[in-house]
């Protein structure tokens, strides 16, 4: 686990080096193009690094609130969903985190799920109010357990810190083609030939840069993500000992039609599965947040002898025919022979959609701070939060009851 952590940071340092590097040949190039002055170019890389260091200052300090809160995402207490906080607290003491993550509920009907934390000691895992009434207890377990070794491998550090810079370069590419096609009235040119000629060779330089740097970053910043989805896989199978939960969970969730609307470009890798449903749009895959669903369910199903890293791998190259290495080849030597464990539940109840549409509801209810008060004719009342009176009459039987429920 240790050395999958390390390497896990070694690549991201790696990442960010090369990100770096572009984002200051990017403020190079553009700096001598646009800027007239002789030391233009590195007036650039000022403003390029200037701009990736405040937004990586920000992130660092605020990108968790401000992911959640765009998420919708509702901080809850055991209350509102026992089963939820001790799956949590079931893969924390598993995976050895040194802190319990604050659980959030985010309102939605799409199932989904997505962890955040520039440090395991301050993560949060925000799962979403479809998936809840969806999953079996050993789908939960698999999803929470899939968040939390991203958590534990630190890949929402990296997610957030890679997007950063991947943004900062977007950012630079827009407005210096925005500048070239656009131009301010105001703006003069050097009426000499060839300083003009020298500037036109740079501004097209500058324009192929500017189109062709957000992509290859963010070609590469995939690439790299989805890779790790399946590091988060190999890792959330070592800590439930039981792939079929997992396998059971990616199925249902590919199975499902609502759209998640809290969802966006930004936030899509950070998700358990795709939210954007362009997936089996993608060319080549080459532009998707996410690997195949279907090909993570093959390797789970795959895996026979035991949840250790070196079963997975084998599973990996069996479904996808290479010889790709996802685990660390340290990691791969050490057979730790951990056993599958059984099913909680032999017989898993099925609920059917009415079921999962009334649960759904009552757990969106809760998450928005709705009381539930139940007569004695069986009927549950759905109380909001801001009703002032201190009684009410039940709908069916016509009973007065009074409101004695603390609904804060």
């Amino acid at each position: 686990m240790w050395e999958l952590i390390r390497a896990n940071k070694r690549k991201s340092i790696l990442l960010y080096l090369c990100m770096w590097g572009c984002l200051m040949l990017i403020g190079f190039v553009f700096g001598s193009s646009y800027i007239p002055a002789q030391n233009g170019a590195f007036i650039g890389i000022f403003f390029a690094i200037m701009l990736s260091v405040i937004l990586t200052l920000f992130s660092y300090f605020a990108a968790d609130s401000v992911i959640l809160s765009i998420s919708n995402a509702k901080e809850v207490n055991h209350d509102v969903h026992p089963q939820l906080f001790n799956v949590v607290e079931e893969m924390k003491i598993a995976g050895g985190l040194p802190k319990m993550p604050k659980v959030y509920i985010i309102p939605e009907t799409a199932p989904n799920a997505f962890a955040t934390g520039m440090k395991p000691e301050s993560s949060s895992i925000a799962i979403t109010a479809g998936l809840l009434a969806k999953l079996n207890r050993d789908e939960l377990q698999g999803v929470v357990a899939h968040e939390m070794s991203h958590i534990l491998n630190r890949d929402v550090q990296f997610v957030t810190l890679a997007g950063i810079l991947l943004g900062s370069i977007t950012i630079i590419s827009e407005v210096f083609l925005r500048s070239i096609f656009f131009p301010n009235s105001s703006r003069r040119y050097n009426s000499k030939s060839s300083e003009s000629s020298g500037r036109g060779i740079s501004l097209i330089i500058g324009i192929f840069f500017a189109i062709l740097a957000p992509i290859m970053a963010r070609l590469f910043y995939l690439a790299l993500s989805r890779k790790r989805e399946y590091l988060a896989d190999a890792s959330a199978v070592r800590l439930t000992r039981y792939p079929e939960g997992l396998a059971s969970a990616l199925e249902k969730i590919s199975q499902s039609t609502e759209n998640l609307s809290v969802a966006n470009k930004i936030t899509a890798p950070m998700y358990f599965v795709n939210p954007l449903k362009q997936q089996g749009m993608q060319i080549l895959n080459l532009t998707s947040t996410h690997p195949p669903i279907t090909e993570r369910i093959k390797i789970l199903r795959s895996i026979s002898k035991g949840v250790d890293y070196t079963n997975y791998q084998k599973a990996y190259s069996t479904v996808t025919g290479g010889t790709n290495v996802i685990i660390p080849v340290s990691e791969l030597k050490e057979t730790n022979n951990i056993p599958i464990r059984n099913s909680f539940s032999l017989k898993q109840n099925e609920s059917s959609k009415r079921e999962d549409t009334r649960k759904i509801g009552d757990l969106i209810m809760a998450v928005n701070n709705y009381a539930f008060l139940e007569c004695i004719c069986g009927l549950k009342i759905k109380i909001p939060p801001d009703l002032k009176n201190q009684k009410i009459s039940c709908p069916r039987c016509k009973r007065e009851l009074e409101i004695n429920i603390n609904k804060e």
